[in-house]
């Protein structure tokens, strides 16, 4: 396994930062990154004690620092220590500026300042977790999103995913015996979703819930007539009132959520388009 040190400066929280390497590193496999974390760096001094580490660890340094006294010195002190550096957004805002004719802005922490987003993204958190299976029904016509589906759908997941990117996310399992309240077939604004997934893996999906519960792997909630009875009753629901339907069998979270998004923005933007 190849081992890196990851040295990540930012003049802000740095979560932008560590997304990108993140993401980065997944591209790779087998690889261990070691990640130096070094929010708020505004300073010379600070700047100063950072490089002792780095030179202690040598290995790659992503940054992203608005101030350009600070990042020449940052360049400088890793050029001397033959280490590599990346200015992580670089790219993108130069081609940005290219098409938009202007200058990026160099106030620190203007790339993820805590800002109206931050705080949407915050309340949407805050807002999932407390709507989470069936919980709160009575509140939805304020989510963005309310996902259906039977029990081990991936229900709780994709909301708590899809808070994340600052959408207010209700969820609901669907169970024939307990039909859901009527207010669910009359929301206005939230987007119904409904999920589903194949016989097989749910029933694979409930298992190794159970297993883990130390209780019997064989029980009517693994039955393959009454699985199949169970999405069947889903599907006309999906069906009948034309909510889109995204399969969970192959799909990631993040692909699903990402799909999930993709109907959403298409939804926001016909209706603008209708307007």
């Amino acid at each position: 396994m190849a081992r890196i040190h990851l040295h990540l400066l930012s003049d802000s929280t740095g979560e932008t930062l560590e997304n990108i390497a993140k993401a980065a590193i997944g591209l790779f496999e087998n690889v261990e990154a070691i990640r130096h974390f070094w929010p708020m760096v505004r300073s010379d001094v600070h700047l100063d004690r950072i490089m002792e580490d780095i030179a202690a660890n040598p290995g790659l340094v992503l940054f992203t620092l608005t101030n350009h006294m600070l990042r020449r010195r940052l360049e400088t002190r890793c050029r001397a220590l033959g280490l590599p550096h990346v200015a992580a957004l670089d790219s993108v805002a130069d081609a940005l500026s290219n098409i938009l004719g202007q200058e990026t802005r160099t106030r620190p922490g203007r790339k993820h300042i805590l800002d109206e987003a931050y705080f949407a993204r915050i309340e949407a958190i805050q807002f999932t977790i407390a709507h989470d299976d069936g919980v709160g029904h009575e509140n939805w016509e304020e989510a963005d999103i309310v996902l259906a589906g039977v029990s081990r759908a991936s229900k709780t997941p994709t909301s708590i995913y899809l808070a994340n990117r600052g959408y207010k996310t209700a969820n609901i399992p669907l169970v024939p015996e307990s039909p859901p309240p009527r207010s669910l077939y009359t929301l206005r604004h939230p987007m119904v979703v409904g999920l589903t997934v194949s016989p097989e893996r749910l029933i694979q999906i409930r298992r190794n819930r159970l297993l883990s519960l130390n209780q019997a792997p064989e029980t009517a909630y693994v039955d393959i007539d009454k699985v199949q009875d169970e999405l069947a009753f889903a599907r006309r629901m999906f069906a009948d009132h034309g909510w889109p339907v995204i399969d969970m069998t192959r799909r990631s979270i993040e692909e699903a959520a990402a799909a999930i998004i993709n109907l959403f923005n298409d939804r926001v933007l016909a209706e603008g388009d209708g307007a």
